[in-house]
C-alpha cells in the first residue's frame, strides 16, 4: 500500500519507519525542509531507540521518502495519515489548526481525482472533532461529500516516547473508526502484519479511547504517588505495597471495576477512603486525588437523581437497592442515598430487591437500617411485577439476573439503568428508544 504521512514529528516519523518495515511504500510530508532532507538522507529527525536504523534501511530500500509537496504526495498515495500536532492553547483547549490545514490541502489535491483514497486521522482529537470539524473542511475542499472514492477514518496512536517502535510492533490492540465500512477496512489494512486485534468502533469512540487511556495512566501515576506519600509518613515502604497491589490481577489490575456506571458504596470502600484521609490529615499530608473520590462519588448519585426528576413523573420503582447484586447489604448503598433524595423531592416509590427482606435482616445491616433508614421498609414490595405495575419510571439499581426478563414487556415506562443491565434484548432497546437511558451511555 502507498501511504502518505503528514507531519514528521514524533508520531509521524515512528509511523513512517514502522509501516515501511511492514512493506508499505511511504512518503512523509512536512512543511520543514530540514526534516524532509533528513528522511531523504536516511536519518531520523527525532531521537528514539531503534528508529534511526529503521529509517536508514527503509530509505535505502526505496520504501521511504519525504517531500514538502502535498499535492504530489496525495495523488501518489492510496491513503493519507494525518499525524500533525494538536497542541494545547493557554486555556487548555486543543489547537486543531494544523489538522484543519492539512485535511483541507488533502481535499484540494483529491478534488479532481477518481481513484480511491482514504484519509486517516491519527492526531489526538476530542470526541466529535473528526466528524464535526475536519469532515466538513475536507468536503468543502473536495467539492462533494465524503464516501464514494474518498474515505475518512480515525486511528488513535498509543506510542510512548522511549519505547515507541516496540509499542508500534506489539500494541495491545489497534483501534479504527470510519464513516463507512470501506473507510474502516482501508485503515485496518494499513496494519496488516501487526499482530494485534483490530477493534472497529465509531469515530467518536475511537477519539475518546485515546483520552480514556491517557487519563487512566495519569490517574495511576498520581494514585501511586499519593499512596507513596501516605505510606512513607507511616514508615511503610510503598514499593512493597504497590508491588503487592499489582500482583492482584483479579481485581486491582483487571476490568472488574472499570465499567462506567453508578457510585461505589458498601461497608468497605467509603469507610476505608475516609480512614486513609483522616490518617493523612493526622500527618499533615495532602492527598488531592483521594480527597476528590467522595465528592465525585456524590456527584454521580446526584446525577442519577436529576435523571429521574427530569422525567417529571412521580411514580418510581427501584429494582435492586442493596449496594450490589447478590447481597442484602444496604450500608452506605448509593442507591439508598438516591432513594432518600427522591423521597425528599416527593416521588412515590416502590422498592424491590429479592435479597433484601425486612424479616431476615440481622446484625450490623439491620442496625444500620433501623437507625438510619427505617422508613424504607414501608416502600418495599415482595414482587417485581408489583413494583413495575406501580411505576412510570423504573430505575435499575443493580445487575440482578431477573431484571432483564421482567423488563422485556415494558414499553410505556421510562427505564433508567445505573449498571448497564446484562441480558437486555437489542430489539427491545431499539423499540424503547429514548425511554431507555443509561447513566453513562
Amino acid at each position: 500500500m502507498k501511504v502518505a504521512i503528514f507531519g514528521l514529528g514524533y508520531v509521524g516519523t515512528v509511523s513512517a519507519a514502522c509501516l515501511a518495515k511492514l512493506g508499505h511504500e511511504i512518503i512523509g510530508v512536512d512543511v520543514s525542509s530540514v526534516k524532509v532532507d533528513q528522511i531523504n538522507a536516511g536519518a531520523s529527525p527525532i531521537v528514539e531507540a531503534g528508529l534511526a536504523e529503521l529509517i536508514s534501511v527503509a530509505q535505502s530500500a526505496g520504501r521511504l521518502k519525504a517531500t514538502t509537496n502535498v499535492f504530489d504526495a496525495v495523488r501518489w498515495a492510496d491513503v493519507s495519515l494525518i499525524c500533525v500536532g494538536t497542541p494545547s492553547r493557554p486555556n487548555g483547549s486543543l489547537d486543531t489548526a494544523y489538522a484543519q490545514k492539512v485535511i483541507s490541502d488533502i481535499g484540494s489535491a483529491l478534488k479532481e481525482s477518481t481513484s480511491r483514497h482514504t484519509v486517516i486521522v491519527r492526531s489526538t482529537l476530542l470526541p466529535g472533532t473528526t466528524v464535526g470539524v475536519l469532515q466538513p473542511i475536507l468536503e468543502e475542499a473536495l467539492g462533494r461529500a465524503c464516501g464514494g472514492n474518498v474515505g475518512l477514518a480515525y486511528n488513535p496512536e498509543f506510542l510512548r516516547e522511549g519505547s515507541a517502535v516496540k509499542d508500534f510492533d506489539e500494541p495491545p490492540f489497534t483501534v479504527v473508526g470510519g464513516i463507512d465500512e470501506a473507510s474502516i477496512s482501508d485503515a485496518a489494512a494499513v496494519y496488516d502484519g501487526v499482530k494485534a486485534p483490530i477493534n472497529r468502533v465509531d469515530i467518536p469512540e475511537a477519539e475518546m479511547i485515546k483520552y480514556a487511556c491517557n487519563a487512566f495512566h495519569a490517574v495511576k501515576i498520581v494514585f501511586a504517588n499519593e499512596i507513596g506519600n501516605f505510606a512513607k509518613a507511616h514508615g511503610v515502604d510503598s514499593h512493597v505495597v504497590m508491588d503487592m497491589v499489582c500482583q492482584d490481577r483479579k481485581l486491582n489490575l483487571s476490568s472488574y471495576y472499570m465499567k462506567s456506571g453508578f457510585a461505589y458504596g458498601g461497608s468497605c470502600l467509603p469507610k476505608d477512603v475516609r480512614a486513609i484521609l483522616f490518617g493523612a490529615r493526622d500527618h499533615d499530608i495532602s492527598l488531592p486525588m483521594l480527597e476528590s473520590l467522595s465528592h465525585s462519588n456524590e456527584l454521580q448519585i446526584h446525577r442519577a437523581v436529576r435523571m429521574v426528576l427530569a422525567q417529571k413523573k412521580r411514580k418510581v420503582a427501584v429494582l435492586g437497592f442493596s449496594f450490589k447484586a447478590g447481597t442484602d447489604d444496604l450500608r452506605e448503598s448509593p442507591t439508598v442515598e438516591m432513594i432518600e433524595a427522591l423521597l425528599g423531592k416527593g416521588c412515590d416509590l416502590r422498592l424491590y430487591d429479592k435479597n433484601v427482606s425486612w424479616a431476615k435482616l440481622m446484625g450490623a445491616n439491620k442496625a444500620y437500617i433501623e437507625s438510619v433508614i427505617p422508613h424504607i421498609s414501608n416502600l418495599m414490595v415482595p414482587d417485581i411485577n408489583e413494583a413495575l405495575a406501580h411505576a412510570e419510571v423504573v430505575v435499575i439499581g443493580n445487575n440482578s439476573e431477573e431484571f432483564a426478563p421482567a423488563l422485556q414487556t415494558t414499553r410505556d415506562k421510562v427505564v433508567i439503568d445505573l449498571v448497564r443491565l446484562r441480558g437486555l434484548d437489542q430489539t427491545w432497546l431499539e423499540q424503547m428508544g429514548e425511554h431507555y437511558q443509561g447513566i453513562c451511555w
